[in-house]
C-alpha cells in the first residue's frame, strides 16, 4: 500500500468517527466496552481487538466515553510538570537472547527496571528518577508500588526506600527478557490501590 493511500485511509476514519460521535443517540445503546479496556488502547498497552473494535464503531455512547477519556488522558500529559502520577508503561524495545537484559525504561523515563544476575538467579530492582515531577511526594508519602508484565502478572511490589528503589528476587521461571517477550514485551508500575 502506498503512502498516499494509507494517508487516505486515515483521513476517511477520522471523518467516520467524527460523523459517529456527531451522530443522534442510538436507541438502546449502551456501553459495550470496560474503561479499563478503553485506557489500554489509549495507553497502547493492550490494542483493540477485531471483536472490541466493531463493537466501539457501532455504538456512539462507547465512543464518546473512548473521546472523552483521550481527552483526559491528554489533559494529563500535558500537567506533566506537576506531583501528579497515575502509572507508568515501557516495553522492551530490542530482541534479545534473555542473557543482556540489564534494565528496562517506562516511555516517560521516569522509572527504571535494572535486572541483576545473583548466583543462579535474579534480582528485580525499581528505581525512580530524582528528577520525575512526582519524585518528591512519592518519597515522602511511600505509596505502595507494583510492577506489571504485559499479562498482568505482578513482578514486584513494595514501597519505595529512602533511595527511591524497591527490591525484590526474580520469582519467574526463566530469565528476564524471554519473560517480557512472551507477554507482549510490556511492562508497567503502578500504584496500588487499597
Amino acid at each position: 500500500m502506498k503512502e498516499n493511500d494509507v494517508k487516505m485511509n486515515q483521513e476517511a476514519d477520522r471523518k467516520l468517527i467524527e460523523r459517529l460521535l456527531l451522530s443522534p443517540r442510538v436507541e438502546g445503546d449502551r456501553l459495550m466496552l470496560a474503561d479499563s479496556a478503553l485506557l489500554a488502547a489509549i495507553d497502547g498497552s493492550h490494542p483493540l481487538n477485531s471483536a472490541e473494535l466493531a463493537a466501539l464503531r457501532a455504538s456512539p455512547l462507547t465512543l464518546r466515553r473512548f473521546r472523552q477519556l483521550a481527552i483526559e488522558r491528554r489533559g494529563d500529559a500535558r500537567a506533566a510538570n506537576d506531583d501528579a502520577w497515575s502509572g507508568s508503561a515501557g516495553m522492551l524495545r530490542a530482541a534479545s537472547d534473555g542473557a543482556g537484559l540489564v534494565r528496562l525504561l517506562t516511555d516517560d523515563g521516569h522509572w527504571t527496571l535494572h535486572f541483576v544476575a545473583q548466583d543462579d538467579d535474579w534480582r528485580l530492582i525499581l528505581s525512580l528518577d530524582a528528577a520525575a515531577p512526582f519524585a518528591a511526594r512519592l518519597l515522602r508519602e511511600q505509596p505502595m508500588l507494583r510492577v506489571v508484565d504485559g499479562g498482568g502478572a505482578i513482578l514486584l511490589q513494595g514501597r519505595l526506600d529512602a533511595d527511591g528503589e524497591v527490591e525484590c528476587g526474580w520469582h519467574v521461571d526463566g530469565a528476564p527478557a524471554s519473560h517480557f517477550q512472551q507477554f507482549g514485551a510490556r511492562f508497567a508500575v503502578e500504584p496500588v490501590h487499597v
